[in-house]
């Protein structure tokens, strides 16, 4: 949804992101409250309208189960709070997903019955869904990952071609003994 809001107006999504800048006033115990519409001057209604504004976007882009989350909220700040809390979770809960991702990601394999396009499948979504919480891998490390003999155990043409490229190798390493040797 960030991305919806930002393409239609960034500075919306900095008020958004920032909290809200309602129209407030001291009484008389010297307490913040909610300046009366009957004392909005013109910058008052136009923080106000910018605030309708934001909540509208954010009414229009969600679903009858979320708009009864946030229906109450008095900012558009608000709204996206809560909506936060209701998809990623406290920061506790946000640690414990991307623990568990992360567990997912460095325990990765290829299943039996796995072809390579639903391998990558699975890879990208658990990598979304760790880049969706803040935990981004390189292009590099993540090719890495999908290349290496643990990531694809399961693939017997994999594994014969990673036996040979070794075998290869030791091959080469011992013509270069021998040559050293002479």
């Amino acid at each position: 949804m960030s991305i919806f809001i930002q393409s239609l107006d960034y500075n919306l999504w900095d008020l958004i992101v920032d909290g809200p800048n309602l129209p407030t006033t001291t009484n008389e115990s010297g307490k913040i409250i909610s300046k009366p519409r009957i004392k909005y001057n013109d910058e008052d209604r136009k923080k106000v309208q910018m605030n309708a504004k934001e909540k509208y976007i954010i009414i229009c882009a969600i679903n009858s189960n979320d708009f009864n989350r946030v229906s109450s909220c008095v900012s558009a700040k608000g709204m996206w709070d809560r909506l936060e809390v209701t998809y990623e979770g406290t920061n506790q809960v946000k640690e414990a997903k991307i623990s568990m991702l992360f567990h997912h990601y460095e325990m990765f394999t290829m299943h039996a019955n796995d072809d390579k396009k639903t391998m990558f499948s699975r890879f990208t979504n658990i990598t979304n869904a760790l880049q969706a919480l803040d935990k981004v891998y390189t292009n590099s490390e993540m090719v890495r990952k999908i290349v290496t003999p643990r990531a694809r155990c399961n693939d017997l043409n994999f594994q014969l071609m990673y036996i040979a490229l070794i075998l290869n190798k030791i091959y080469i390493l011992i013509e270069i003994i021998v040559q050293l040797s002479k």
